[in-house]
């Protein structure tokens, strides 16, 4: 039945629904926390140039930050999905297989070695380090003949990511730089502002857009390389370019806010659940999914222990832990 339903039903009506979900989580991002902001407010501040203590939290507080979760939780959630359908392994996650344990790393390093440096460096060395860590995990994973299996990937992860924390934590201590590298690493977005936007944004928006250019190639990666292969794709030229695409999303979202994991590993699942397996449906689906979830969670995080805040990433793993464990149990089908 779910199967019949995911194929009557058309995708734009699927999308137009995710659309509607997403922009009830936005204006119940603008209008709950610590602060009580009417709609009214909120329309006054997108739309007029009328000024008061309310729409001035909006436009220099709220706004930023919610549309840094917006593009943060697509980042992660279109990552996450061309990392599950480039190895075919249901457990794929950027945080779970070194991207963001790598940039969290470089970061470190950077912020100790070069305290001068400014937030476009950071960027930089961001993207670096998510490659450095990926390319480690996938490195250690090929080392044993048979290659990529699933359970090697997420074993190679977890120890690379580990020693990863702590070569960051190892700077961070010796170079008494702890507390400016845990204001980045704790994963939150508070304090977003709209200069660092113009520079994380652009970079995001245009590894989404590349994903989507190379949707339906990942979708025939995903079934079977070899098809691939007899169907003339240039395998290691796609591989090659959604790599540099993950790595772009990735390490823009630590550059932006931190740690955060579970998203890139829930969100496809959610997404394949609704759509079923082509690429070109689960991409812009897991964008926009994954922006409405991380509202979701931003949303939680401020109005749970208002006026005070929770970690958006201990919201995020509070639900990701779970439906971690359920995936492994059922062996990646859970939700697909």
């Amino acid at each position: 039945m779910k199967k019949d339903n995911q194929r009557f039903i058309p995708f734009l009506y699927k999308l137009i629904g995710m659309l509607f979900v997403f922009i009830t989580m936005f204006v119940s991002s603008m209008v709950f926390g610590a602060a009580d902001i009417s709609i009214k407010d909120v329309w006054l501040a997108l739309s007029s140039s009328t000024v008061n203590e309310h729409i001035s939290i909006i436009r220099d507080i709220r706004l930023p930050r919610e549309i840094a979760a917006v593009f943060v939780g697509a980042a992660l959630s279109v990552s996450g999905a061309i990392m599950q359908g480039m190895t075919r392994n249901p457990l794929a996650d950027p945080g779970l297989l070194g991207l963001t344990s790598g940039a969290n790393a470089a970061l470190a390093v950077t912020i100790a070695l070069i305290p001068s440096i400014n937030y476009l460096g950071i960027t930089i060395a961001c993207f670096i380090g998510a490659g450095v860590g990926a390319i480690l995990v996938f490195g250690i994973a090929a080392i044993k003949r048979g290659g990529f299996s699933p359970l090697r990937i997420v074993l190679a992860g977890a120890a690379v990511s580990a020693f990863l924390y702590a070569i960051g934590e190892g700077f961070g201590i010796y170079f008494k730089i702890s507390k400016d590298v845990s204001m980045w690493t704790a994963g939150g977005i508070v304090g977003t502002s709209w200069e660092q936007l113009q520079i994380i944004v652009p970079f995001i928006v245009g590894g989404i857009f590349i994903a989507l250019l190379l949707s339906r190639q990942l979708t025939i990666l995903s079934l079977n390389e070899e098809v691939a292969v007899g169907l003339g794709q240039q395998t290691t030229k796609v591989k090659t370019i959604l790599f540099v695409v993950m790595i772009l999303l990735a390490g823009a979202s630590v550059a932006l806010v931190g740690n955060m994991v579970f998203i890139g590993l829930m969100i496809p699942h959610i997404v394949r659940g609704i759509v079923g397996t082509d690429y070109r449906y689960i991409i812009p689906m897991s964008a926009i999914t994954g922006a409405a979830f991380m509202l979701l969670a931003d949303t939680l995080a401020r109005t749970v222990s208002a006026p005070y805040e929770t970690p958006i990433a201990a919201v995020v793993s509070m639900i990701g832990l779970p439906f971690f464990l359920v995936i492994v149990r059922k062996g990646g089908k859970a939700f697909s």
